[in-house]
């Protein structure tokens, strides 16, 4: 099958060999944090080095939707249809209520700065988990540089009452991160040493415990190679979807390479959307792609 390569025959039943890779707009300086919105039918997408987030439609082609941004980077929609965001800039995570105003949820810990989030998702209770690395106040390329001030981790926020704490932190870059179909596992992309090639970076799996509240001890699921794992997507039959140097990456939920989707960049983040939630838009480099496949992505809001 041209522009896949196939490690496992239940790959063969995900992919169509009918369907090509298609490239929907290139010339950004580095693209991130994809979300589609469906009840809108296009798909948001941040420039991140050019502090802005793109607005791409089948019909309207890709327009600016928000500059500055914040030098966004991760989205996600809670449970209401809002948008969710990690902002480098501001060191919070934002939503954006329905007339189109942006409100801090969260920036601080235990009276310290928050680092840069990166990736966000949104639990079916409402709750938001996200990844706060040093990545993007190590530089000026993507929000500025500043000084950390706590150590990289993972977080669980609750909107509903403001609550935040820690869930993991035994991370040296925590990354994408995304749950099972029935949310009883969370992956997460370990991305190790900025500007290093690390020996910790893999993507790491935790069980959520029954209370929803904690998280296992993390293992580690599976390392991508070449490269290593930035955004990950699941779909409905728990296979992860993960970004890779030379493309995305399909792994079944024990571990196994399905198969890989060739991209001619380097891929950072993806989500599945369109009709169906069966389109696969890859965020590689500075081109944005698309390609239809034969599953779906899992439920979200």
């Amino acid at each position: 099958m041209d522009g896949f390569d196939i490690h496992d025959e239940r790959f063969r039943h995900l992919v169509l060999p009918n369907a090509p890779l298609v490239k929907l707009g290139e010339g950004f300086a580095w693209l991130e944090g994809p979300v589609w919105f469906a009840d809108q039918d296009c798909l948001l997408v941040s420039d991140l080095p050019s502090d802005r987030i793109l607005r791409w439609s089948e019909g309207g082609g890709v327009s600016v939707f928000r500059q500055p941004s914040g030098f966004a980077n991760g989205h996600t929609r809670d449970r209401q249809g809002r948008l969710i965001g990690c902002s480098h800039r501001d060191r919070c995570i934002t939503r954006t209520e329905l007339d189109g105003s942006v409100t801090a949820l969260a920036d601080r810990f235990h009276g310290k700065r928050l680092n840069a989030p990166n990736d966000v998702v949104c639990r079916s209770d409402g709750t938001l988990w996200f990844s706060d690395p040093h990545y993007g106040i190590n530089t000026d390329y993507e929000g500025g540089k500043q000084t950390p001030e706590l150590p990289p981790a993972l977080y669980r926020l609750d909107p509903r009452d403001g609550s935040l704490r820690v869930v993991a932190d035994d991370f040296a870059g925590p990354n994408g991160l995304c749950f099972s179909p029935d949310e009883r596992r969370l992956y997460v992309a370990e991305s190790g040493r900025q500007f290093a090639a690390d020996p910790a970076q893999h993507i790491r799996v935790f069980d959520v415990l029954d209370d929803g509240r904690r998280l296992s001890e993390g293992r580690v699921f599976h390392r991508i190679e070449p490269g290593f794992a930035d955004g990950l997507r699941c779909d409905e039959s728990g296979n992860i979807w993960s970004s890779a140097a030379d493309g995305v990456h399909c792994v079944a939920p024990d571990g196994t390479l399905l198969g890989r989707i060739k991209v001619p960049f380097t891929v950072a983040n993806l989500t599945f959307g369109g009709r169906n939630r069966a389109r696969l838009f890859i965020c590689a480099s500075h081109t944005l792609y698309a390609i239809y496949t034969n599953t779906r992505g899992a439920e979200r809001p």
